[in-house]
């Protein structure tokens, strides 16, 4: 899969751009602030289900204006598709799939990238949060129909804390947790779906983090997933789950069972203390916990690696080919040696896109196209015989 044309119109600081793209690697140039990162932003919403920058969509308008348009072609083989997407500031946003109308959340089965910036070594050393976000956007890339179980796993969370707030308010009312009762076994449900799926991607992930952490940092460290459920011990020290398949009829007692043990702490803080909104990612180098003991250097490659374990599943999974991978401002976080084993890592996907400011950060091999990109204006390329015309700011 890749993208072969990327038209914006008030995205960011683009009122209108046109940027023509192949396949292998194209190195996307230019000073601080010009507007690169907002290009592979643009490619990267559908299948993130937003931006990888910001939480909400007002910022991706330009400035007074009310709605952004992305428009990309991506292709694969012979066959090509053109996804849109009307991002407004006020009102829902929408998409459409060769002209016929689709819901934001099926976007993830039209367009898969794998995205790797600065921001992600929080997935290292930032908020559990974030690491759970990490593996549902992969897991919906996966399985799209899974977005709709996340999507209806946070509405009942939502109507669960309403009610456990009014619950305390009302001095816990009988009718109040006769009602609880049909929540909890409704966020059971949904919640076992959502665990079985990480511990299925998890499980898939492993092998292809070793190798790529080995790939990245030239080091034979054992760095290693598993997944810690707080639905199976509420007290937070829930045993590490590194197994390759969950049972499904023992997590759902063992979530009511935690339900039922933290009611009446719920019902005092009027918020859900155990589900998969409050599970981690565990991430382990030789044997102990990377968030805290790995080293910087350790902790970036870490990340990367997770990526690439990302993009190595999705080719796995995937019938529109490999994902697009994306490098944002990467490799000047990165030695020598890091750079030149990065590059050897995903040489071999069909599409990568690389943003950078200073081009001697960028291996050579990697940097053969180049398009410079300018105060919010995509030059021409630089290269002979190349035809990436831009389109103005």
């Amino acid at each position: 899969m890749h993208v072969t044309h990327l038209s914006l119109a008030d995205f960011r600081n683009y009122a209108r751009a046109e940027l023509a793209l192949t396949a292998g690697p194209t190195l996307l140039i230019g000073r601080n602030g010009q507007g690169k990162t907002n290009l592979v932003e643009a490619i990267s919403y559908p299948s993130l289900g937003g931006s990888h920058r910001v939480a909400g969509d007002a910022a991706l308008v330009r400035a007074g204006e009310e709605a952004a348009i992305v428009r990309m072609r991506v292709a694969h083989d012979d066959r090509a598709i053109v996804v849109e997407l009307h991002l407004n500031t006020s009102g829902a946003n929408r998409a459409q799939v060769n002209g016929s109308v689709v819901r934001m959340r099926e976007l993830p089965r039209y367009v898969h990238t794998v995205l790797f910036a600065p921001e992600d070594l929080a997935l290292v050393r930032g908020e559990p949060s974030g690491r759970r976000s990490f593996l549902d956007a992969l897991v919906v890339q996966r399985s799209p129909r899974m977005a709709g179980t996340l999507g209806d796993y946070d509405r009942v969370l939502r109507q669960r804390n309403s009610l456990l707030k009014s619950a305390r308010a009302s001095r816990l009312s009988p009718d109040a947790l006769t009602t609880l009762d049909v929540w909890d076994e409704r966020l059971v449900t949904l919640g076992v779906e959502i665990m079985a799926a990480r511990v299925a991607l998890v499980a898939e992930l492993r092998p292809h983090l070793t190798a790529g952490y080995a790939a990245v940092a030239g080091d034979d460290h054992a760095a290693t997933l598993g997944l810690r459920h707080s639905a199976v011990d509420p007290s937070g020290d829930a045993p590490l789950d590194d197994s390759d398949e969950l049972d499904a009829e023992r997590a759902a007692a063992q979530f009511r069972f935690s339900l039922a043990e933290r009611r009446r702490a719920e019902l005092e803080r009027a918020v859900t203390l155990v589900g998969p909104h409050r599970d981690d990612l565990v991430l382990t180098l030789n044997g102990l916990p990377a968030r805290t003991h790995a080293s910087h250097g350790e902790s970036w490659s870490y990340a990367l690696a997770l990526k690439l374990a990302a993009a190595r599943v999705l080719r796995a999974d995937a019938v529109a080919g490999d994902p697009i991978v994306i490098l944002d401002d990467v490799f000047a976080e990165l030695d020598e040696g890091r750079r030149e084993r990065l590059a050897d890592a995903v040489a071999d996907f069909e599409q990568v896109l690389i943003t950078a400011a200073v081009e001697n950060d960028v291996p050579e091999r990697l940097a053969a196209t180049r398009i410079p990109i300018v105060a919010g204006t995509i030059q021409a390329s630089d290269q002979p015989g190349d035809d990436h015309a831009g389109g103005d700011a």
